[in-house]
C-alpha cells in the first residue's frame, strides 16, 4: 500500500470514528434532573411522613401523590422553560435576519473582522466572509453561531424536554413506593431501593460525563441519603409535637 493510500485510509477511519454525542438535543438535562429529583424528593417526602409514625396506607398515598404531582410539575416546567428559551433565540434570529437583509455589507464586514480577530489574514478573512454571505441562510447560521452561540438547526425541543422530564421523574419517584406496593410494611426496603437507585443513576450519568462512575454514584447517594435523613428527623420531630 502506498503512503497516500495509507493516509487516505487513516483519514477515513478518523472521519468515521470522530463523532460526538448530542449535547444540544434537550433530553439529557431534563432526563437526569427528572430522575434524580423524582428519587430524592419522593424518598424525602415519604421518609418525612413515615417519621411522623403514620400507617402504611398514608405513606403509599403520599408517595403516589408525590409521584403524580412532581411528574406533571416537572414536565410543565421543562416545557415552559425550553419553549421560552427557544422563542427568545428565534426572536434574536429574526433580528439578525433583518440586519443581514438591510445591511448586508456591514454584516459581511463584521464577519470578516471576526475572522481577523481569530488570526485569519485580512484579505483572506474578507474573501471568506464575502463567499459565506452569498447564501443568506448560511450567513444567518454563521452569525448565529458566532454571536449567539447557537445552531439554528439544532435548538432544544420543548416536547422532548417535557416528556423526558415526566418519564424520568415518574420512574425515579416510583422506586421508593415500589416496596410498599409489593407488600412491604416497613420503611427500610423503600430506603434501600431508593438509595440503590440513586447510586445507579449517578453511575449512569458518569457514562456521558468525565466523572468516574463510583464518584458520581456516591455523590448522588450521599445527597439523597442526607435529604431523606433530614426529612425523617423533621417528620419525627413534628409528629412528636403534634
Amino acid at each position: 500500500m502506498s503512503v497516500m493510500d495509507n493516509e487516505a485510509s487513516l483519514h477515513g477511519a478518523h472521519r468515521d470514528n470522530h463523532t460526538h454525542r448530542d449535547v444540544n438535543g434537550g433530553w439529557l438535562r431534563p432526563a437526569v434532573f427528572g430522575a434524580m429529583d423524582g428519587l430524592v424528593s419522593n424518598l424525602a417526602l415519604m421518609t418525612g411522613v413515615a417519621g411522623g409514625a403514620v400507617d402504611r396506607q398514608t405513606i403509599v398515598i403520599t408517595g403516589l401523590a408525590g409521584l403524580a404531582a412532581g411528574a406533571f410539575s416537572m414536565a410543565a416546567g421543562e416545557y415552559t422553560s425550553v419553549a421560552s428559551q427557544r422563542e427568545l433565540v428565534q426572536a434574536e434570529l429574526d433580528v439578525e435576519r433583518r440586519e443581514l437583509r438591510k445591511f448586508p455589507k456591514d454584516e459581511m464586514a463584521e464577519l470578516a473582522e471576526l475572522y481577523e480577530s481569530r488570526g485569519v489574514e485580512p484579505e483572506l478573512a474578507r474573501q471568506v466572509a464575502e463567499q459565506l454571505s452569498r447564501d443568506p441562510e448560511l450567513a444567518l447560521e454563521i452569525h448565529a453561531r458566532e454571536e449567539l452561540g447557537v445552531d439554528p438547526d439544532d435548538l432544544p425541543s420543548p416536547m422532548i424536554a417535557a416528556v423526558s422530564s415526566f418519564g424520568c421523574f415518574a420512574l425515579g419517584a416510583l422506586l421508593p413506593v415500589l416496596p410498599y406496593l409489593l407488600g412491604a410494611t416497613a420503611l427500610w426496603p423503600a430506603v434501600l431501593l431508593a438509595l440503590a437507585g440513586l447510586f445507579a443513576c449517578g453511575a449512569l450519568v458518569a457514562r456521558v460525563t468525565a466523572r468516574s462512575w463510583w464518584y458520581s454514584g456516591l455523590r448522588q447517594l450521599l445527597l439523597g441519603g442526607t435529604a431523606a435523613a433530614l426529612t425523617y428527623g423533621l417528620g419525627t420531630l413534628f409528629g412528636a409535637a403534634v
